[in-house]
């Protein structure tokens, strides 16, 4: 009888720490790719960012560059580019100063 009680609240405990969690983060996914809207700024899951141009059921049309459009699968968008992230990426500056290290050979 102990070790059917035992059983028991060791798969609560699994379903509670690693099933809900991740039926949570797909919902959350699937709202965001619901919620999607022209004119979004996206970055994809390979890392191209764009502009939604046009929404179809299963893909987008984005706009990668001036005149320059794809199509990619809805499941393609990683996530949506917030104003907030925008501004941030724009007061950062990215040091440049030329000049490269080679590494030594010597042994």
């Amino acid at each position: 009888m102990d070790n059917i009680v035992l059983l028991i609240a060791f798969f609560g405990l699994i379903y509670f720490m690693m099933i809900r969690p991740q039926q949570k983060q797909q919902q959350k996914r699937k709202s965001m790719l619901d919620s999607l809207q022209v004119n979004d700024k996206i970055v994809t899951i390979g890392g191209i960012q764009g502009i939604i141009k046009a929404l179809r059921e299963d893909n987008l049309v984005i706009e990668i560059a001036e005149n320059v459009e794809i199509t990619i699968l809805r499941t393609a968008v990683g996530h949506v580019i917030e104003e907030e992230d925008e501004e941030i990426n724009e007061d950062e500056e990215i040091e440049e100063d030329g000049e490269i290290e080679e590494e030594s050979t010597e042994k």
